[in-house]
């Protein structure tokens, strides 16, 4: 159905008048940065726009109220009291008009202290419009006065200004990338604010740097400020301050991906204002509740809180914004019937809301949500005229403000509109205005959106050239943004597969359909027939520039996975591609097999020779259903034949296109970088029906996230020292039940044969506290421990066992770093030996990878499924006798893995072992 074309003025180009204005708004944005709202950390770049709307009472910065007149309130006064009002409703241009007034008043009053504080205060007004240039000004300015020594205020009232200052100018840094600087100007804050006794902001201050920090990827210092903040203010008798303070710490927990204290420190916050009896903020904290239960995926205990904060709430834009969380969630639920009905209950509020950037915000998210359920009934209410002119008003508002901001936002959202009901000229004009209004304002993590947006547009509109062309300037977008993918609260780092991780997939398949060229016949066929087909090289066929270029996004979106995972840009980077296989080892292949919707396509590195290229059709629910049934039957030990039969069509995807060119190029070596559900069963165990081999049988395998993570240096040049450590008994530890894994004290003692220089941790000994000494002592080249552990999307619940502790790999991440400034060489391999991923997680192997990656060790084995302790020890046993001979360690697991094998052919056994990152 098509969507009535809303008046020309409102929605398209409006006139050269605008276009003039518009640029030289661009000429005064002088700094090229990322125009993001402020808020602690720089918010995702996937949803900074709307992050205001789920994340009520985060600890945005607020603006500052003036030292008190002993003689009252003046006029300037006034005048800076409605630029906090205006400030507070989202009306940042008015804000802006009001402070400079209030500003120049001071000025001329020779007021030094209040302009200074007012120029503090219209910083964070200009970053709020994304006037970067200005800001910078602003506090510049600011600064220079309070450093002058020319205003005659108190000493007290010039520290606490001047410590206020000093936050602002924090906060510009960080949103503009210069987290350290930020760091340090913050630490400065802090110093006058414990001088002059000023608890309050200090606990602010304090919950700024843990973010901060937390982004750096310094998880235990920002840990540890997040603790001492807590119990500052439980230790705070009963106030509004304290219950806000709570709030924003819980949010902020949530940010970094500590759910469960999350919860917990929000529940201490709405116990305080319960007691305080403020049902503003008993509202706020049962919706930052009902946020974090989502997180967790508790949805039964969010749609109470969700309504609970509806419920109670005195504020509109609160209420609004609890329901309109419940009404995504009861989508989510399929509660249709129930969403149907709270849809027209928010659709009567929200028009009643005044205008401001809150509603603006609020109108785009409530339309975007009822596109959604438009989906998923067959009802005609609302209809697509009622969506639409549900962001019209969003957008006259948008403009009445001067909010350009928000009217990009507005812009984009109604071409978006456009393109779901098949307006395609119309999508195309809203998203290329929505995209020059971002441009001027350099808001880069808006403009990524049109941008693929327009890819999509053009894509269904037949022009795969300028289709290809808009999603590559978004994809170059969202690598310039990277270390802004950071730091998100959960809802954004679900929201990571529906607004990110699609730009890399669908770009990916426009450059390999465009590659096909001239073999477009060819790639039509299954891949078991192209390697039969007498056919030309698929070098001669292929369009190389496209495949690379293919192959680097994938590589690039293995980092940005990542990057989500960890909630941290925690990834450098410094290796070039080709160099790894065409110069570090020229006996081992790449494969990249990439998952799409309706085919599985290969590309294949083989050393000192162009990319090679090959799919089979088959939808991807076909894909993963084999996928999912292999990794059950794997976990059966009788299950050996159907494991044979569902591996052999994976191997036939994967490596019979293949076999003639790995025979002849030589190869001993495969080194997969694993897409999505793959990542959950072993290479090791795809199955040649033909040959009746497995692949572990004929190849040494190894894993990497990325070849340009890797910095491959054979492991027969360093010199052996292992830290060995286990858990054998029995161990009920944070409200789960590990059984005994009796084999382990045998496995430590054969790897003690073979390292001779070692130390060893063993059941009450391997303890966090004495990991962490050991590790700080001496330097291990090797790490072994033998203990259970789990690997899960979720960073929070992928930990290893420790004798009283569940460590999860944040902290495992800082326990292994906790010598590198003193190291002369990184830890060459860690092993994982009775760890398994987490049972219904599809992408649980992600967690293995970011184990991997983050302890810094060139080389992680690990097991995919918990195995006999007894085949374990007998593999690990065998692979450092391996080692010892000089093979490298990809060879070595091999070796090991067919040494189990000659014993027990069963998968379940031998197959679970995998190796990433550096094989030699």
């Amino acid at each position: 159905m098509s969507i009535p074309v809303p008046p020309r003025e409102i929605y398209m180009y409006q006139g050269l008048c605008e276009m003039v204005l518009q640029l030289l708004l661009a000429l005064f944005t002088a700094f090229l940065c990322i125009a993001l709202s402020p808020v602690l950390a720089k918010p995702p770049a996937v949803y900074s726009a709307m992050q205001n709307l789920s994340e009520q009472g985060t600890t945005s910065p607020t603006l500052y109220s003036l030292l008190p007149f002993k003689s009252g309130r003046s006029q300037t006064e006034r005048l800076v009291e409605e630029g906090k009002k205006l400030y507070d409703t989202g009306q940042f241009t008015e804000t802006v008009k009001v402070l400079q007034q209030a500003a120049a008043a001071f000025r001329a009053s020779r007021d030094g202290l209040r302009e200074a504080m007012t120029l503090s205060n219209l910083c964070l007004a200009y970053q709020q419009l994304g006037l970067w240039a200005e800001a910078k000004s602003a506090i510049a300015q600011s600064l220079n006065l309070l450093q002058s020594g020319e205003n005659t205020g108190a000493s007290g009232e010039r520290l606490q200004i001047i410590a206020q200052a000093l936050d602002v100018q924090g906060q510009l840094q960080l949103t503009q990338g210069q987290t350290q600087a930020a760091l340090t100007t913050w630490q400065k804050a802090a110093d006058i604010y414990q001088q002059i006794g000023d608890r309050a902001t200090l606990t602010r201050n304090r919950i700024n740097s843990a973010q901060a920090l937390q982004a750096l990827g310094l998880y235990l210092q920002a840990n540890k400020i997040l603790n001492e903040v807590e119990q500052t203010l439980t230790s705070l008798p009963d106030s509004l301050i304290v219950a806000t303070g709570l709030r924003s710490l819980g949010n902020v927990r949530r940010v970094v991906g500590d759910l469960n204290l999350s919860r917990l420190v929000l529940t201490k916050s709405l116990a305080v204002a319960e007691r305080v009896q403020s049902p503003k903020a008993i509202a706020e904290a049962q919706l930052s509740l009902g946020n974090t239960a989502r997180a967790q995926q508790d949805l039964e205990a969010a749609l109470q809180y969700y309504q609970q904060a509806a419920a109670v709430s005195v504020s509109p834009i609160t209420r609004i914004q609890a329901d309109l969380n419940l009404l995504s969630l009861l989508l989510e639920t399929n509660k249709d019937k129930d969403a149907l009905a709270l849809s027209s209950q928010i659709h009567s509020e929200i028009s009643n809301l005044p205008p401001s950037r809150t509603s603006v915000y609020t109108q785009i998210k409530f339309a975007q949500t009822l596109a959604e359920l438009k989906k998923k009934t067959t009802s005609d209410t609302p209809s697509w005229l009622d969506i639409a002119q549900q962001v019209s008003t969003a957008i006259k508002q948008a403009q009445s403000l001067q909010d350009v901001r928000a009217e990009s936002y507005a812009q984009g959202t109604l071409g978006e509109l456009y393109e779901k009901t098949g307006q395609l000229s119309d999508a195309q004009d809203l998203t290329e205005k929505a995209l020059f209004i971002a441009q001027t304002i350099n808001a880069s993590d808006i403009a990524y959106q049109w941008q693929w947006q327009l890819g999509r547009i053009l894509k269904k509109k037949g022009d795969i050239k300028g289709a290809i062309a808009s999603y590559n300037v978004a994809y170059d977008t969202l690598e310039s943004l990277r270390g802004d993918l950071v730091a998100i609260n959960p809802d954004v780092q679900f929201s990571f597969r529906e607004n990110v991780e699609p730009v890399y997939r669908e770009l990916v398949e426009l450059l390999l359909r465009s590659a096909e060229g001239s073999s477009a016949s060819l790639q039509e066929t299954d891949a078991l027939k192209v390697a039969k087909a007498d056919v030309p090289s698929p070098q001669e066929v292929i369009n190389q520039d496209n495949l690379k270029q293919a192959r680097n996004v994938i590589e690039s979106l293995q980092l940005a996975e990542l990057d989500n995972f960890f909630r941290s840009a925690c990834l450098n980077p410094t290796q070039e591609l080709d160099p790894v296989v065409d110069k570090k080892d020229q006996q081992a292949a790449v494969i990249y097999p990439i998952i799409l919707p309706d085919r599985l396509d290969v590309i294949l590195k083989l050393p000192n020779q162009d990319l090679r290229y090959y799919k089979t059709v088959i939808a991807q629910d076909n894909v993963e259903k084999i996928i999912g049934e292999l990794r059950k039957n794997l976990l059966d030990v009788t299950a050996t034949f159907r494991v044979q039969q569902q591996s052999q069509q994976i191997y036939d995807w994967l490596i019979r296109p293949a076999e003639a060119e790995l025979a002849k190029s030589g190869i001993k070596t495969l080194v997969f970088v694993l897409d999505g559900e793959l990542r959950n069963i072993p290479m090791a165990v795809l199955y040649d029906q033909q040959q009746e081999k497995y692949l572990v049988e004929k190849y040494a395998i190894a894993l990497t996230p990325g070849l340009q993570l890797l910095n491959p240096k054979p492991l027969r040049q360093v010199q052996l020292n292992a830290l060995i450590a286990g858990v054998s008994e029995k161990r009920p530890v944070q409200g789960r039940e590990f059984p005994q894994l009796q084999n382990v004290p045998r496995e430590l003692k054969e790897i003690q044969s073979e390292i001779s220089k070692n130390e060893e941790l063993l059941n009450q000994e391997f303890t966090e506290t004495n990991l962490q000494k050991k590790l700080q002592t001496i330097d291990f080249t090797v790490v072994h421990l033998a203990t259970h552990g789990e690997f899960s999307s979720d960073a929070e619940k992928t930990f290893i066992l420790t004798w009283d502790k569940l460590v999860n790999v944040k902290e495992f991440d800082n326990l292994l770093r906790v010598n590198d400034k003193n190291r002369s060489s990184g830890i060459e391999l860690l092993v994982l030996s009775a760890c398994k991923t987490a049972e219904g997680d599809k992408r649980a192997a992600l967690g293995l990878a970011g184990m991997a990656v983050r302890a810094g060790a060139r080389s992680t084995l690990a097991t995919l499924w918990s195995v006999d302790d007894r085949s374990t020890a007998d593999v690990m046993s065998e692979f450092y006798r391996q080692l010892n001979l000089g093979v490298n360690k990809a060879e070595a697991l091999h070796r090991a893995q067919l040494a189990v094998f000659v014993k027990d052919d069963s998968p379940n056994s031998w197959a679970p072992y995998v190796l990433l990152g550096n094989w030699l």
